[in-house]
C-alpha cells in the first residue's frame, strides 16, 4: 500500500488496528479484512478531506458498508462449504506483537467468531459495533443508515441468540494456560484416561477441513469420542506428531504438527476445571498465512 501524503496517511494509519478489527470480526478471514482495508485506503486516498467532519466515522462507515457486502457475497460461499466453517486464525507464540494490541485482544475468539456466522450480515455488523467497539446506537444509526429504533431492536436481537449459546465462563488466563498444557502433555503422551479426565462430559470437538484435508461431519460430542479422537491420534502417529501452546485469537490455544509441520491451530474453551469445547482449525488454506517460524515446528 503505497502513502503518497503523509497528512493524509496519518488518520488512516492510527485507526488501521480498529479498521482491521472491525473487518476481520465481520469476515473472519484475514485476507478479506486486509481486501476491504486496500479498498477503504483508495476511497480515502481519494475523498476530500477537508470536507469530513470525523476521519473515524468516515472510515469506519466505509469499513463497515464494505465488510457487509463482502460477508453478503461469502454467505453462499460458506453455505456450500464442506463441513464446518471456523474463522481463519490469527496464531502468535508472542503475545506482544501488534496482532493482539488492544483492538484485537477482546472478543475475538474462534468460538465468538463462530456463533456470530449464525447473524445476518447486518445483524453482525450493528452487534459488533456496539458491543465489542461501544459506539452509541445514534453513531451506529448513521453508519450503517438505519434509524437509530431500527437499530437497538437489531442488536437487541442479535445480543438474545448470542447469549443464548455464548458459553457463560470467566477463566483466568493463567489457568486457561495451565489447565491447556496438562491436556497437551497428555494428548502427546496418548494417556487416554489423563485426557479423559480434563473433559467435561458433554465436551464437543469441531474441526474445519474445508474439504481439504478428513474431517467429522458434524463434530465429535461427548467426552468418550473426543477423547478416543486425541487417543487414537497419538496410537496412529506416535512421536510424529507435537503440540506448542500458543495464542490464539487472542486466548490460549494449541497448535499440532504433524512431522514437523503444522497440522491444525486448536482453539480450546474452559469452564475453568474442565475443557467444554475444542476448535479445530484443519483447512491448509486457513493455516497457510501463519508466520513461516509457527507453520513449522522447528521454527
Amino acid at each position: 500500500m503505497s502513502i503518497p501524503d503523509q497528512p493524509i496517511a496519518e488518520p488512516f494509519a492510527a485507526l488501521r488496528p480498529r479498521l482491521f478489527g472491525i473487518a476481520y470480526r465481520m469476515l473472519g478471514v484475514r485476507a478479506d479484512a486486509e481486501d476491504v482495508l486496500q479498498d477503504a485506503w483508495l476511497r480515502w486516498n481519494a475523498a476530500d478531506h477537508a470536507a469530513l467532519q470525523s476521519a473515524e466515522a468516515w472510515l469506519v462507515t466505509v469499513v463497515t458498508r464494505l465488510s457487509i457486502d463482502r460477508l453478503r457475497a461469502a454467505k453462499a460461499e460458506r453455505e456450500a462449504y464442506v463441513g464446518w466453517w471456523l474463522p481463519e486464525p490469527i496464531v502468535e507464540l508472542d503475545e506482544r506483537t501488534p496482532e493482539t494490541a488492544a483492538e484485537l485482544a477482546s472478543d475475538l475468539s474462534v468460538a465468538f467468531l463462530h456463533l456470530l456466522e449464525r447473524l445476518a450480515p447486518e445483524e453482525r455488523a450493528a452487534f459488533l459495533l456496539r458491543q465489542v467497539f461501544d459506539y452509541d446506537y445514534d453513531e451506529i444509526a448513521a453508519i450503517m443508515d438505519k434509524t437509530e429504533p431500527a437499530l437497538r431492536q437489531m442488536v437487541h436481537r442479535a445480543g438474545e441468540r448470542v447469549r443464548a449459546e455464548r458459553p457463560r465462563f470467566e477463566v483466568p488466563r493463567e489457568t486457561h494456560t495451565k489447565l491447556l498444557a496438562r491436556f497437551m502433555q497428555a494428548a502427546q503422551s496418548g494417556q487416554r484416561d489423563a485426557i479423559r479426565a480434563l473433559l467435561a462430559e458433554n465436551a464437543e470437538a469441531i474441526g474445519d477441513g474445508g474439504g481439504k484435508v478428513p474431517s467429522v461431519a458434524g463434530g465429535m460430542h461427548g467426552a468418550d469420542r473426543v477423547t478416543n479422537l486425541y487417543w487414537a491420534l497419538s496410537l496412529k502417529y506416535g512421536e510424529r506428531i507435537a503440540y506448542r501452546l500458543a495464542t490464539i485469537n487472542g486466548e490460549p490455544g494449541l497448535l499440532r504438527y504433524v512431522d514437523g509441520q503444522l497440522e491444525s491451530a486448536q482453539a480450546l474453551v474452559t469452564d475453568g476445571e474442565r475443557i467444554v469445547s475444542i476448535y479445530v482449525v484443519r483447512n491448509p488454506d486457513k493455516l497457510a498465512s501463519i508466520a513461516p517460524g509457527i507453520l513449522s515446528l522447528a521454527g
